[in-house]
């Protein structure tokens, strides 16, 4: 097996594409490579559930054989990848981050996976997750039965959730790309605290035929990625109808098919927004970060100062998640299960949910439209609306997460997150930065029902323009 660098695990899909057909390895010396970071550094990151060895090999062999003979499935073709284990994948357990569900074996590849395994990636890895998606009513990173995710910057911090185990994995560089799922935040958070690119794609962009429901009008699978382009390359692999998911959305996608200089060369002009007083109430290096970050998009931007129409967009998001979750787990309850769970809130965290009275979902369904015309029409004169990712670096994971937080909250960004949940628009998340403890600290970028390419253009100059995103963790002993 050839020497490969160990920049290569935190290089992005081009550039290892780059590798893989110029023949400086095989596509085989590229999954061992990060097979072996997956099973030494992962389990210091409690960020695996499963390897899946024998299959990532077989892949991995198949797409060398085809690059050997003239075909090319495109930029994924041999690169390795891990999923949230809640993903259904044929013949490897898919747990949901439950100890009930560690062994269960759902037999068919959700389509996802199988949409992956045709643009010729390699699945190395089932990855950590809070349990249930933090569904429950989790308050602690120690909520699922693989540990608390830990974050590659520092092991004694959260590495967010519910998608801990994609964030840390391409964080700490265990893999190249990772799928997660958001139904608020779970894509945004990890990518923030781990300073990784998160794209959380337009509600309906992506199927979700395999994936464990969480809250049915509201969840979303997305890519986490070392950048904004490489996460446009595997939304370009997942995107599209599925006659297996009824709410996935009749929208052909296409990631333009352009390298990397053509894209920064473009003397385009875009026009964003910025939400008032949006880093009022954010930590100090948070507010540095993201004025820095205001100050390279001018460059290339025009930028003005804007609030969010008056809805109670967070008392309607946690409505509809609150009350269709509990449809989806009240059998957790009738079986017992629910006792198994490991955080001790998540025994009873549900039950709440379950009394939750149907005029309430009702009434927040009924905003909702309304909610979903206002900031569409809000957005559509801007390519995006700007803001911090979240107020805070990652969390402590040794004392209370309001303690960290405390101080730190942002009306704004917590308001941009409840429409992005409840109306289904897609948002990005960026590397700006350092802040507190050394930690990430992240750029969230978020448009119009399906603009995930314009979003995906600017964080691209964006990152043109900078090298937050080629920051990396020291190395994990």
């Amino acid at each position: 097996m050839p020497s490969i660098p160990e920049s290569i695990a935190f290089a992005s899909i081009r550039k290892i594409g780059k590798h893989l057909r110029t023949k400086d390895f095989s596509s085989v010396e590229l999954t061992e490579f990060f097979l072996d970071r997956l099973t030494t550094i992962g389990p210091k990151l409690n960020a695996v559930v499963t390897v899946t060895r024998d299959l990532a090999i077989r892949q991995a062999e198949q797409a060398d054989r085809k690059l050997k003979s003239g075909t090319d499935h495109g930029p994924l073709h041999g690169i390795p990848y891990g999923v949230k284990d809640l993903l259904a994948t044929k013949d490897v357990p898919t747990s949901w981050g439950a100890a009930p569900f560690r062994d269960r074996i759902i037999d068919a590849d959700s389509t996802v996976v199988a949409r992956l395994a045709e643009a010729g990636a390699v699945l190395i890895g089932k990855l950590a997750m809070v349990e249930i998606a933090g569904g429950l009513g989790y308050r602690q990173a120690n909520a699922s039965f693989t540990g608390p995710g830990l974050n590659p910057w520092d092991t004694s911090r959260w590495a967010g959730g519910s998608s801990s185990g994609p964030g840390s994995a391409v964080g700490g560089g265990l893999v190249p790309f990772a799928i997660g799922s958001e139904t608020w935040g779970s894509i945004m958070t990890p990518a923030a605290f781990c300073g990784v690119s998160g794209l959380r794609p337009t509600y309906g962009r992506v199927s979700r035929h395999g994936a464990m429901a969480l809250a049915w009008t509201v969840d979303k699978l997305g890519p986490m990625c070392r950048t904004a382009d490489d996460c446009g390359i595997v939304l370009n692999a997942i995107a599209g109808v599925d006659e297996a998911d009824d709410s996935s959305a009749n929208r052909p996608y296409r990631y333009p098919a352009k390298d990397q200089d053509s894209r920064a060369a473009t003397a385009e002009r875009f026009k964003i927004a910025t939400l008032k007083d949006a880093a009022k109430s954010v930590q100090p290096e948070v507010r540095s970060n993201y004025e820095a970050s205001l100050k390279t998009l001018r460059e290339f931007c025009e930028i003005e100062e804007v609030e969010l129409p008056d809805f109670p967009w967070a008392a309607v998001a946690s409505t509809l998640i609150s009350c269709e979750a509990a449809a989806a787990f009240e059998g957790l309850i009738t079986t017992g299960d629910i006792w198994e769970m490991t955080a001790e809130e998540d025994h009873w965290g549900i039950h709440s949910s379950l009394v939750i009275p149907a005029k309430d979902y009702i009434n927040a369904m009924r905003i909702r439209s309304k909610m979903q015309r206002g900031i569409d029409e809000f957005l559509k004169p801007f390519d995006a609306v700007v803001t911090p990712t979240l107020a805070t670096t990652a969390y402590p994971n040794d004392r209370p997460w309001g303690e960290h937080r405390r101080g730190f909250r942002s009306s704004s960004i917590t308001n941009l997150g409840g429409a992005g949940a409840a109306t289904g628009i897609p948002a990005l998340s960026i590397p700006n930065g350092l802040g507190e403890g050394g930690m990430p600290t992240g750029l969230q970028l978020a448009g119009r029902a399906f603009s995930e390419n314009r979003l995906i253009e600017i964080a691209d100059r964006y990152q043109e323009a900078t090298d937050f995103h080629q920051a990396t963790p020291q190395a994990l002993d």
